[in-house]
């Protein structure tokens, strides 16, 4: 097991690419720390690993609120001593609207869940990471990044374009501590984040586009799966990847080259 003795902070995982990365750190070895807004979802993340050996903990938490993202550390810390890895991914799709009819209360709570929420989580894991180095996995999206013909996701997009700006000046400020930070863009994966996105009248805004055969060139249009991205997480992670840092990647089968 490659990460036996190390402890994860997974963020959102409670579900799609959070509880998928958090699933893979623990079959590595890792203690994991789950964290999310609904505990229902992460306590049984939480037995899941447990059942099969691992050791987790589940902490209830908003990622935008300072209060809850420094408990959260400082739980992980009174409970093994040590943190080593950070998979910044709680996030939110939000409303997709115009922007004459996006509310400032909307942008501000796309970018506070996304934006600010990311840079809280990393604030306050810094100073353990900075004991032993460690590894900082930021996940952003193609939206943002590659894409910007989702008319209406405005917000979202911003949030995720800030993600990857945050990862670069971070990775290089962190770099002489032994901290890599790196950042990874989805495509199309199966996940619930589109179950909660609120779309108001986007068909309005929208420039006409067809893609006959789907957007997913590599699969014939058929989305990746949250265990794809896991792995990448994973490699980030890992030794493996132990000179690799203030990187985007994009895991999307070349969604992001037709569709952008």
């Amino acid at each position: 097991m490659q990460l036996s003795g190390k402890v994860a902070y997974v963020t959102g995982a409670g579900s799609g690419l959070g509880k998928a990365a958090a699933l893979k750190f623990a079959q590595e070895g890792a203690k994991v720390a789950l964290l999310s807004r609904t505990p229902t979802q992460i306590n049984e993340v939480a037995k899941q690993i447990k059942d099969a050996g691992g050791e987790a903990i589940a902490i209830q938490g908003d990622v935008s609120k300072p209060e809850d993202m420094q408990a959260a550390v400082q739980q992980i810390i009174d409970t093994w001593g040590r943190l080593d890895i950070v998979t910044a991914n709680a996030g939110i799709n939000g409303v997709w609207t115009s922007l004459e009819e996006l509310t400032p209360e909307e942008w501000d709570t796309t970018l506070d869940i996304n934006l600010k929420g990311t840079f809280l989580t990393v604030k306050y894991a810094v100073p353990h990471l900075k004991k032993q180095g460690g590894a900082v996995v930021v996940v952003s999206s193609v939206n943002g990044t590659r894409i910007f013909s989702n008319t209406g996701a405005t917000a979202y997009s911003c949030s995720k374009a800030g993600q990857l700006a945050f990862t670069k000046m971070v990775a290089l400020e962190l770099a002489p501590h032994k901290i890599r930070v790196n950042c990874i863009c989805p495509g199309w994966i199966s996940s619930e984040i589109g179950e909660n996105t609120e779309q108001r009248n986007t068909d309005k805004i929208r420039y006409p586009r067809e893609y006959p055969k789907g957007t997913v060139v590599l699969t014939g249009g058929k989305p990746g799966s949250a265990e794809q991205v896991a792995d990448l997480i994973f490699f980030l992670s890992s030794d493996a990847s132990s000179h690799i840092t203030g990187t985007e990647m994009w895991i999307d089968g070349a969604q992001s080259l037709l569709q952008g």
